[in-house]
């Protein structure tokens, strides 16, 4: 029962980490553009990597730049400013926790949350994660209604 519980704990560490590298590579992309292949490669160098959920970081960021479109949209209508004028790394924590709403249906939507504003905390502007928090639970009750009730 404790391995088990432990084995569970590392899955979520790994997974915090793929978050996080994901995160880092959309601040890259959105401050210098590059395809999907190149971050990759940058961030497999990376000793973080090791730690991390390596598959859960490719969906992440692969959904996340096929998303970009969908993820702008949402934000526009639940942000209170233009979405050009949203800080580049809380847009980057939105968007990883946007794209995992939208494709991670085993991930509870308040997890995807708390993980956001946890970044937001470590990475983000003082009370930038209550900006994150606010346009998450937002976009939550679009992506996620059933679940939400």
């Amino acid at each position: 029962m404790a391995e088990n519980r432990e084995q569970q704990r590392a899955v979520i560490r790994k997974r915090s980490r793929a978050r996080r590298l994901a995160m880092q590579a959309l601040y890259q992309w959105h401050v210098n553009p590059a395809t999907m292949t190149e971050l990759k490669r940058q961030y497999v160098e990376k000793r973080e990597y090791a730690d991390a959920d390596h598959e859960y970081f490719d969906e992440l960021l692969r959904n996340a730049l096929k998303d970009v479109d969908n993820n702008v949209a949402l934000i526009a209508v639940h942000a209170d400013r233009d979405v050009s004028q949203l800080d580049p790394l809380e847009l980057s924590i939105i968007m990883v926790a946007l794209t995992e709403m939208r494709h991670r249906l085993d991930v509870p939507y308040r997890v995807v949350i708390n993980e956001a504003i946890e970044l937001a905390q470590r990475f983000g502007a003082t009370d930038g994660h209550k900006y994150v928090n606010a346009i998450l639970d937002r976009a939550a009750g679009d992506l996620r209604a059933v679940e939400k009730r």
